[in-house]
């Protein structure tokens, strides 16, 4: 393949008690041009497997190519890679334009085709005319966004970015997510980019690849993950609420519950009746069979309310669910102690 191709990769560290395997036996391949995000919690192994990657840690078995050459015996700084990590990394003594024009001055890029480079990255990463002023001077953001004009001033065949936005608040990581998956596919840049944030991986990656105890758990696009999520961890750990049903467990979206009515109303109904039976009782979509034992009665007592998106939510206790979050878009005054029941988008339902 032209891309980057891993088989088999095991990377192990040494401790007293015998060495600590952080990555067992990892293959995945990232196509030319393609971004793959590697998503899961801390400790699971995604920054090691991409530290291999960049030959930063040995391997203890396994291999790392580049279109079908053994990365084994190339050092780092010669494998054509760039980085870009949690804190940018930028040198304070050199200016904006400067930190950009580093590794173009390694290649000994003349002078000239240097200053076009710079000026051309700062209008790609939003930062036109900001060439001159000190590293000191730029917010979280802007900083971050030199250390990925810096990354991808020399042309890199392969960017590697560890956690790139985790130290940045809720709102300018996303829109930073948003922008970075503009500028990577503008530039046809092949990426590996490791997050521990399923919602930045979703809107940065062509395809995410879940990662959990040093090992792939399952590799798809956004949709296929969201849609089939492979066991009821990796269900949490997109987001979803797993609500026990026997032998089969139920994953539950952010959304999948909404208060339709206080206690006195008609029945619950589905949001969608094509999709559902009116008692709940249908397929749900995709083909799944199973249906929704017990819907029509999801009544519970509100345990406690909430605010976020420009919506409010609620905490219920339903019978033999347990404690579930839902949306109560339109639904007024809804306190602590109410009964309400809810209906079921099923968009938002999953069995597993």
């Amino acid at each position: 393949m032209s891309g980057l191709s891993i088989e088999g990769a095991r990377v192990s560290y040494p401790g007293a008690g015998g060495p600590t395997t952080a990555v067992d036996g990892v293959s995945l391949d990232v196509a030319a041009g393609e971004v793959v995000a590697l998503l899961g919690p801390s400790g699971c192994g995604k920054s090691s497997l991409l530290r291999a990657v960049a030959g930063l840690e040995p391997l203890a078995a396994g291999t790392v190519r580049w279109a079908g050459e053994d990365l084994a015996p190339v050092p780092v700084h010669r494998r054509g890679f760039g980085l870009m990590f949690q804190d940018g990394q930028l040198f304070g003594h050199r200016d904006v334009a400067g930190n950009i024009a580093f590794g173009l001055q390694m290649a000994h890029v003349p002078a000239v085709r240097r200053r076009e480079r710079v000026d051309a990255l700062l209008e790609l990463v939003g930062l036109a005319g900001y060439g001159r002023r000190a590293i000191t001077t730029l917010s979280g953001g802007e900083q971050q966004r030199v250390a990925l004009a810096r990354a991808l001033a020399p042309r890199p065949r392969l960017l590697l970015l560890d956690e790139p936005l985790s130290a940045l608040d809720r709102a300018l990581r996303e829109r930073l997510a948003s922008d970075l998956h503009d500028i990577l596919r503008r530039t046809e840049t092949t990426a590996l980019y490791v997050t521990h944030d399923h919602d930045e991986a979703f809107t940065v990656a062509h395809r995410v690849a879940v990662m959990r105890a040093g090992r792939l758990v399952q590799v798809g696009s956004p949709a296929q993950l969201w849609a089939a999520p492979a066991d009821a961890d990796v269900a949490r750990f997109l987001g979803y609420r797993v609500v026990p049903r026997g032998g089969r467990d139920l994953a539950l979206g952010p959304q999948a519950l909404v208060v339709a009515d206080g206690g006195d109303a008609a029945p619950a109904r589905a949001s969608a009746p094509g999709d559902l039976s009116g008692d709940l009782s249908g397929d749900l979509p995709g083909g799944l069979p199973g249906g929704l034992p017990g819907a029509r009665t999801l009544t519970g007592r509100v345990t406690g309310v909430g605010f976020s998106r420009g919506r409010t939510t609620v905490t219920v206790d339903l019978p033999d669910w347990g404690e579930q979050r839902g949306v109560a878009d339109g639904v007024r005054d809804v306190a602590v102690g109410d009964e309400v029941r809810l209906r079921v988008d099923p968009s938002g339902v999953v069995w597993l």
